[in-house]
């Protein structure tokens, strides 16, 4: 049986990484970048970018990213791209700008680099483009035909981000872990159709122990503007562990989650991996892991001040029976949620729900005491 994994063509990561942007593109062999960023990266780190490619004797062209990745707004923005006749497409941002940018990348049928601006998520390695509608809420992915070519991580960057952001990427991989062996355990497939190689899960299990191992003092470094070695260990796990351990290993209940949380709206604001985070808790409930598994799990996600309880996403009531059939009919309809060994049902989903809730506030009642 065939299986496959994918990686960006290039990584690199460090400290004024961006200022090796335009000698890369040049190596490469690109000669008209476009890049993508919204109105305050295009103010804050555009500079950046646009005087590495001109050092390089690039023409540096920017478009606008106007705050979601829509059919319709890449469409529009592919239609503004092609005045340039762009040769690559860079991503300069967050999740969501480098979604859209992948997206154009798509439609021009050329290469795509990412510059990521904060570590909320491991969208930067990956060929996935996640679409949102007119009302924010996930509409559907679609997929390049390769991984992006290449991937440019600025520490100096990431670390100005709020510390929020932060632990959303930390919340978005310690998932992958246990997503991947689901994954795997049912016979599941990854992102790119097939079952997935060790290798990936590999990667999705150092991704969690370096962030069991880093991840607090990692965090607590960032709150005070700090950029060191915990810092980049951390970042590297969040982007280049996650993203090749999500889409080679596969995803799980974890990710299935959002689609349920997000239908209840006071939810459906939190950010990606904080909704990760407690969904990886409920997998762990459903999985009926030891003790000492969730302990350590509650302590990573608590000392980053990741959601353990429905209240701190924002569900500051007990859920209704209506709410709670909404968040467990939406999970069990997304594909994710198929992998999961044995099959997962309605109830023993319901189970968890409550039980990780329960289980959160216990914790957070500790850590006062």
């Amino acid at each position: 049986m065939l299986r496959t994994m994918g990686f960006p063509g290039q990584y690199l990561q460090g400290p004024k990484a961006l200022l090796e942007l335009g000698p890369l593109l040049r190596k490469m062999g690109f000669q008209r970048p476009l890049t993508l960023c919204d109105a305050i990266v295009g103010e804050k780190v555009w500079p950046l970018a646009s005087g590495s490619m001109k050092a390089a004797g690039l023409e540096a062209t920017h478009i606008v990213f106007p705050g979601e990745c829509t059919r319709s707004a890449i469409n529009a923005l592919s239609e503004q791209a092609k005045a340039a006749a762009p040769d690559v497409i860079i991503g300069l941002g967050g999740g969501k700008t480098i979604d859209s940018a992948k997206g154009i990348s798509l439609s021009l049928d050329v290469p795509v680099v990412i510059c990521p601006t904060i570590a909320s998520n491991d969208a930067p390695t990956s060929r996935l483009i996640v679409l949102y509608d007119e009302t924010h809420r996930v509409a559907g992915v679609e997929y390049l035909k390769c991984n992006p070519a290449a991937v440019v991580v600025d520490t100096e960057i990431i670390a100005q981000a709020p510390a929020r952001f932060f632990a959303a990427g930390i919340g978005d991989t310690v998932s992958k872990k246990f997503e991947a062996a689901q994954c795997k355990a049912a016979n599941g497939n990854n992102s790119f159709g097939t079952p997935p190689l060790d290798t990936a899960l590999l990667l999705a299990n150092a991704a969690y122990e370096t962030l069991i191992k880093h991840g607090p003092t990692a965090y607590r470094s960032i709150a005070n503007g700090q950029l060191d070695d915990e810092v980049e260990r951390v970042v590297e796990g969040t982007v280049l562990l996650s993203g090749v351990g999500f889409e080679s290993g596969g995803l799980s209940l974890a990710h299935a989650l959002i689609r349920g949380l997000t239908a209840v709206p006071t939810m459906a604001s939190m950010l990606h991996g904080e909704l990760v985070a407690f969904g990886t808790l409920v997998q762990l409930m459903v999985e009926e892991r030891d003790d000492v598994e969730v302990a350590e799990l509650l302590e990573l996600l608590c000392a980053v001040n990741l959601p353990v309880t429905f209240a701190q996403l924002g569900q500051a009531a007990t859920l209704n029976a209506e709410e709670m059939s909404t968040i467990v009919s939406a999970t069990l309809a997304a594909a994710y949620s198929k992998n999961m060994n044995p099959p997962l049902t309605a109830g023993r989903l319901e189970r968890a729900l409550v039980k990780a809730d329960a289980t959160g506030a216990s914790a957070l009642q500790k850590r006062k005491w």
